[in-house]
């Protein structure tokens, strides 16, 4: 929607309840670059990345919607108990761990996965909600909350000529369907191709002092002492939150 009003197209954004209600305000704002050049997604993990760091110079992304780049760091660990052998590892791991990692657990290992030039974040919610009202003050984009019905067909064409939101016909020429994990519930998105979501949980902690949390990202291999193994996600935000999934 921002792209295409400003390029001058008339543009209209339907929203069911309000904008980055659920999963789009909800994600954890985590970018790479280069993450997935080994697949047929690394050119677009490229373009989006380099995108990602556009808005924000045009947007003041780091001001508005908490982007910036950062250090994204592995680390291994294990929970400490009797049953566990003592590695003889320093509590906290290799110099470039910062200190605000700490506890009682052992850091096995710890490496590099990315610094401030191939991995950054953004807040999601306000990064989306960023662009619903920029792309409204600046180019003139609408914004109409309600229910979408219907899309309508030309009688004796397969053209589109209208939508319907809570009863009321919207005049149309092209529908875009961004319904992300709720795709399979639209039976045109449905008959071109089988899509699904997938359900994970995340939880947000606000920490006493957010400022003594420096930007690092991390990806974490904790084993119990029970052996249970868990790869919990860790992104601070600079908006003084602390994303874990």
């Amino acid at each position: 929607a921002y792209f295409l009003s400003k390029r001058g197209l008339s543009v209209t954004i339907v929203e069911q309840s309000s904008v980055a209600s659920a999963a789009s305000g909800k994600a954890g704002g985590f970018l790479a670059s280069d993450w997935s050049d080994s697949s047929p997604l690394g050119p677009l993990s490229r373009a989006s990345f380099r995108l990602h760091r556009e808005l924000a110079d045009e947007l003041d992304g780091m001001a508005s919607y908490g982007y910036r780049p950062l250090d994204t760091l592995s680390m291994n660990l294990i929970e400490p108990g009797p049953n566990v052998e003592d590695p003889k590892r320093p509590p906290r791991g290799p110099a470039f761990v910062p200190n605000w990692i700490d506890g009682d657990a052992t850091v096995l290992s710890a490496s590099t996965l990315g610094s401030t030039s191939t991995t950054a974040q953004v807040h999601p919610l306000l990064f989306t909600r960023t662009l619903v009202s920029s792309a409204m003050d600046r180019w003139g984009a609408r914004l109409l909350i309600g229910k979408l019905d219907k899309v309508s067909v030309g009688t004796g064409t397969s053209k589109v000529s209208s939508v319907v939101i809570d009863g009321t016909s919207v005049s149309a020429d092209i529908v875009v369907l961004a319904m992300g994990p709720w795709s399979s519930r639209d039976a045109i998105l449905s008959s071109l191709t089988p899509i699904s979501g997938v359900k994970a949980h995340s939880i947000v902690l606000r920490p006493r002092d957010p400022d003594a949390i420096s930007p690092h990202a991390l990806f974490l291999k904790y084993r119990t002492r029970e052996g249970k193994s868990m790869d919990p996600e860790v992104y601070p935000r600079p908006t003084g939150e602390v994303y874990i999934c």
